[in-house]
C-alpha cells in the first residue's frame, strides 16, 4: 500500500513544501484541489501609470549595482519597490512575512500579503526554482481558501524570483488552481505586470 505523500500526523510549514520537492498535483490532491497549467484569465487595469514612470529606470539601476545572490536581495531590490509603489498608489497596507495558521499542515509566513476590501494578493519570493516555488504558493492559496469565509471570488497569488513573475489563481468554487503559462519579466514587462496587479487589488 502506497504511503500518503505527506504524513497526516506531522506538522508542516509552507516552506516545508518547497523543500520537499514533491509532485505538485499529488500534493494538491491530498488537500482536495486540482491544477491546470494554461493561459489564465487575468484582469488588466486601464489606469494612467504615470505615477510609476520612474520605476522601470529605478529597477534597471538596481540591477547594475546589486548582485541578486540571495532571496533577501531579490526581495529588497526587485520585489519590494514594486510592492511598495503599488501599495502607495492604491493606498493599501502591505503585510510582510504575514503569519497564517489554518492547521498543523497549513501554516507559515507569507512574504507579502496585500488586501483591499474584498480583494487580496499574496506574493511568494524565491531565490531560485520557480517550479517548487509555485508548489509553495499553491499551498498558501489553499490555506487562504480555507481560512477565509466562503466566497466565489478567485484568490490570486504570485511566485517570483524578482526578475520573473508567475501568477496562480485559485477558483474557490471548483477547488482548482490555474498556473499561468505566461511569465512576466522585470523590468521589461513592468507596465503589463502593474496593470494586472492594480486590477486584482481594485477588485
Amino acid at each position: 500500500m502506497r504511503r500518503p505523500i505527506i504524513d497526516p500526523n506531522r506538522s508542516y510549514s509552507f516552506r516545508d513544501y518547497f523543500e520537499m520537492n514533491v509532485p505538485i498535483d499529488e500534493l494538491l490532491a491530498y488537500f482536495g484541489y486540482t491544477r491546470q497549467v494554461e493561459s489564465c484569465v487575468l484582469p488588466k487595469s486601464s489606469t494612467d501609470l504615470k505615477y510609476f514612470a520612474h520605476l522601470k529606470g529605478q529597477l534597471e539601476d538596481h540591477l547594475h549595482y546589486v548582485d541578486l545572490t540571495t532571496e533577501s536581495a531579490r526581495c529588497q531590490v526587485l520585489v519590494a519597490p514594486i510592492v511598495l509603489n503599488l501599495a502607495t498608489f492604491l493606498k493599501i497596507r502591505v503585510s510582510i512575512e504575514y503569519s497564517l495558521y489554518v492547521s498543523a499542515q497549513l501554516k507559515g509566513k507569507i512574504d507579502y500579503y496585500l488586501h483591499r476590501k474584498e480583494s487580496l494578493l499574496i506574493i511568494e519570493a524565491k531565490h531560485d526554482d520557480m517550479t517548487r516555488g509555485f508548489t509553495q504558493l499553491a499551498v498558501e492559496l489553499i490555506a487562504f481558501d480555507q481560512w477565509l469565509d466562503a466566497d466565489d471570488k478567485p484568490l490570486y497569488g504570485i511566485v517570483t524570483m524578482g526578475n520573473v513573475w508567475q501568477f496562480g489563481i485559485l477558483d474557490r468554487v471548483n477547488k482548482q488552481i490555474c498556473q499561468d503559462i505566461h511569465l512576466y519579466r522585470v523590468p521589461d514587462d513592468i507596465e503589463e505586470l502593474l496593470r494586472i496587479l492594480i486590477a486584482i487589488l481594485e477588485g
